[in-house]
C-alpha cells in the first residue's frame, strides 16, 4: 500500500508544545500501517515513516532517556 502524500495526512503536535511557532516540536500523522513524523518548523521537509511497532520502540527509548 503506497504511503499517502503529505496533503492527505492530518498532522498534529503535542498540546505541551505551546503555541510558539518557533519552538522545537515534531508533528505526527497516522497513516495506514505507518506513523509519520516531521519537524513542525519545516512542514515541507523530510518525513520519517515508522511502522507502529517501531514508533512504540522510539517512544520507549525517548521516555527512558
Amino acid at each position: 500500500m503506497p504511503f499517502p502524500t503529505p496533503p492527505t495526512l492530518v498532522w498534529r503536535k503535542s498540546s505541551r508544545s505551546g503555541s510558539d511557532p518557533t519552538s522545537n516540536c515534531v508533528e505526527l500523522a497516522a497513516a495506514p500501517h505507518t506513523v509519520a513524523v516531521r519537524d513542525s518548523k519545516h512542514p515541507d521537509g523530510p518525513v520519517l515513516r515508522l511502522a507502529p511497532a517501531g514508533f512504540r520502540c522510539l517512544l520507549r527509548g525517548l521516555r527512558s532517556a
